[in-house]
């Protein structure tokens, strides 16, 4: 599929999210509501060929999260598919390039979000297969993108500007399921 056909997917899986539930998290997901704060990243960037730059900016905190789990916003989420990033964008440990195309879910709140599994679901139920929870250290650099970095990063995507989003972290207790 073409980035422009992905794009568009996602946009229209985005139209039709908004229309209809989210499905039940999965039976291995923990039970009851998430009380932690959660991380929680913006638009840094627009920059070429449909692509965007995301992170926490002044607000984000990977160590602690910064928005309390009541809190109602969407999911960043993220498709893998080796993309190669574009010319014109600056790859680094600090803003790095996912490999693939980043949406929103329609707006969660973070209580529903009581593990990594039930995050992705919201992806999954509003995109397909194949779509996860953005997280913190999914921009790649270095030789052959071979090294991961973190607190921004690059993908194929056209998000809401002026919204902050729910984001994973893997080494933190910075998600509302901690």
């Amino acid at each position: 599929m073409t980035r422009t056909k992905r794009l568009a997917a996602a946009a229209a899986s985005v139209a039709v999210a908004a229309l209809i539930p989210l499905t039940a998290a999965p039976a291995h997901a923990a039970t009851g509501p998430a009380t932690h704060n959660g991380l929680t990243w913006q638009i840094i960037a627009n920059g070429p060929e449909d692509t965007v730059e995301v992170g926490g900016g002044t607000v984000g905190d990977a160590y602690y999260g910064d928005t309390p789990a009541s809190a109602t916003l969407p999911v960043l989420c993220l498709t893998v598919d080796g993309s190669p990033a574009p010319a014109g964008i600056s790859i680094g440990f600090y803003n790095g390039w996912a490999q693939g195309t980043l949406a929103v879910s329609r707006p969660v709140k973070g209580t529903r979000l009581n593990s990594r599994a039930a995050a992705d679901s919201v992806c999954q139920s509003t995109f397909g297969i194949g779509w996860r929870q953005a997280e913190f250290h999914d921009g790649h650099y270095g030789p052959d993108l071979a090294q991961s970095g973190g607190w921004n990063f690059w993908g194929y995507g056209n998000l809401p500007t002026n919204t902050r989003f729910w984001v994973a972290i893997n080494d933190q207790p910075a998600n509302p399921w901690n």
